[in-house]
């Protein structure tokens, strides 16, 4: 499902009011339950082209990343500017990596259909220990008190941090109807901004209820002369730098990573 060899119907399930209602073409939604927002884009930086991106979060200057893939899944401390891999360690190779997040002095790892996380040394990536779960496991992220994680459901599960056990769960809804394959996640200003699998869109979740409060269209983003056929996949990877405000986006197999500024898109006389 994760994986570039095992490709489903493309359904853009941010569906619903937001992108139901389209001009000719769909290039521009004409109708929306929520506010739609476009980017512009602020800085371009370097990115693995390798890297088949599951999880990505800024720290203290740094990108720290995780990789997917059987027999390539790793978790990278990487330097924005330059795109260097500081530093790396391999999972094993029986493991498809998926998303991270930090807390506490450590890092915190899902893997897809394992059904087990690991604990890792934030400075060393030491491995500390693990933890088990139900399902799949896609992404992380923490707002401070709590970490959230989505399993590809319409529903994100809240953890306790210090257990990893669970303690809740959010149904994500849009107009009240659930969204699906909701994937990397992140904790911007308040809200969850959550990649919605196989498509350009992510998510702005208000956590307290589940509702979806805005919708992000990254299309475009990556430029065709950036691709590589059959190797440059889709949209997936957010990090937010909290203290200089800097919102970055990139994909799997993405040669660049991108700082972005959101955008309310303006309406048309159409509307």
């Amino acid at each position: 499902m994760k994986a570039l060899s095992r490709v489903v119907p493309a359904i853009l399930i941010v569906c619903y009011a937001v992108v139901v209602c389209c001009a000719a073409g769909g290039a521009t939604p004409v109708q929306a339950a929520v506010p739609i927002y476009d980017y512009e884009i602020v800085h371009v930086y370097p990115h693995d082209p390798e890297a088949f991106t599951e999880g990505l979060f800024y720290l203290n200057g740094y990108l720290y990343e995780s990789t997917g893939l059987e027999r390539h899944s790793s978790i990278r401390k990487v330097r924005l500017q330059t795109g260097e891999v500081l530093e790396r360690h391999d999972i094993p190779e029986q493991y498809f990596g998926e998303g991270i997040v930090n807390w506490d002095g450590r890092l915190i790892e899902l893997t897809w259909q394992s059904h087990v996380g690991f604990v890792y040394d934030l400075k060393t990536f030491k491995r500390q220990g693990d933890f088990h779960y139900e399902g799949e496991g896609w992404a992380l992220t923490q707002d401070g008190s709590q970490i959230y994680m989505s399993d590809g459901t319409s529903t994100l599960r809240i953890l306790n941090p210090k257990t990893l056990l669970p303690a809740g769960m959010i149904p994500v809804t849009l107009e009240g109807k659930p969204v699906e394959r909701l994937n990397e996640l992140e904790w911007v200003k308040g809200e969850i901004f959550a990649n919605v699998w196989q498509t350009s869109w992510i998510l702005r979740i208000d956590p307290r209820d589940g509702h979806v409060a805005g919708a992000i269209d990254l299309r475009n983003l990556l430029p065709a002369a950036d691709t590589v056929p059959g190797k440059t996949d889709v949209l997936n990877g957010i990090a937010y730098d909290a203290q200089a405000d800097r919102l970055f986006v990139t994909g799997k197999n993405w040669p660049k990573l991108f700082q972005i500024r959101l955008k309310p898109r303006l309406p048309t006389p159409a509307d």
